[in-house]
């Protein structure tokens, strides 16, 4: 298949790259720096330099290698700017969906996550509705979240993935990461909130498979086990040498509830290479992450 990937030089685009291009696809990368088409044009594919911010460009691009099915992996998080972030979830699906449309693109996969769901008790299924009543910061993330997946949804095919915490090599969860350097300095608390992680290898397998999932369908993808701050916060600090965490007031905000990957398990046949994230800690501690475009996040 003809695949259009948007985001190829991000955490999850460099990971999918390789393995689209293994399983026989033709794959033109778009990227918006000039100095990763190189890395790009020897893992097999065709890169492609624009903006996505930029409609005629992204149109162009996106005609001219007219794809049978588009890749969103678009974030916005290197310089951890989550006001940039949500303004690409805006404008930049926007013009992605449209460019994708206008080229006759059949289908689409995107990334979203999987802590923007409504209060609970338990880790959320896919049936939760988004906390869109949220106030303040948080509200204008759902409702971010909430506009990429609405523009999804207009393609003909579509499949969304909500993603858990990322974690791994070139990820803010990772020995250089910025998770980290917020733990040696003292700022990472141990808290009550629940979240869900999933490793950035077992996020990139899923959005292969998702090139033939069930479509109409949001996924959650994320590990086995939603954990509390009290619990992760130490392990990850003794895993990237930071000292112990200080414990932050006792207390757990209702959406901070993690999330069910039960129907990406059982339904689609997905599972995770690190069905916990004590065997990703575990992997990645006291070790060196390889990056292959030198921008963690």
């Amino acid at each position: 298949m003809r695949i259009f990937l948007a985001g190829a030089t991000g955490v999850i685009g460099r990971r999918v790259v390789p393995r689209l291009i293994a399983a026989g696809h033709q794959v033109t990368a778009l990227t918006r720096k000039p100095d990763r088409t190189a890395t790009l044009r020897a893992l097999g594919a065709e890169p492609v330099v624009a903006d996505v911010r930029d409609r005629v460009a992204i149109a162009t691009a996106v005609e001219a290698a007219a794809p049978d099915i588009v890749m969103h992996q678009l974030t916005d998080l290197a310089a951890g700017d989550v006001a940039a972030n949500a303004a690409l979830r805006r404008e930049g699906t926007r013009n992605l969906v449209d460019a994708a449309l206008a080229a006759g693109a059949r289908r689409m996969v995107a990334q979203s996550v999987a802590w923007f769901y409504e209060a609970g008790d338990e880790p959320a299924d896919e049936t939760t509705p988004l906390d869109l009543a949220a106030p303040g910061e948080r509200g204008s993330k759902v409702r971010s979240v909430a506009a990429l997946e609405a523009a999804v949804h207009e393609m003909p095919e579509w499949v969304v993935l909500r993603y858990g915490m990322l974690y791994g090599p070139g990820t803010w969860h990772a020995p250089d990461g910025l998770t980290a350097g917020m733990a040696r300095a003292g700022r990472l608390a141990a808290d009550d909130e629940v979240v869900s992680f999933v490793h950035a290898d077992d996020a990139a397998i899923a959005a292969v498979q998702a090139l033939t999932w069930p479509a109409g369908h949001a996924v959650n993808i994320c590990d086995d086990e939603p954990v509390s701050g009290r619990e992760w916060v130490p392990a990850f600090c003794a895993a990237v040498g930071a000292p112990p965490p200080p414990a932050a007031d006792p207390g757990r905000p209702g959406w901070a509830r993690g999330a069910d990957n039960h129907y990406a398990r059982k339904h689609l046949g997905w599972v995770p290479g690190y069905p916990s994230w004590r065997d990703g800690f575990a992997a990645f501690a006291g070790g060196t992450p390889t990056r292959l475009f030198g921008t963690a996040r």
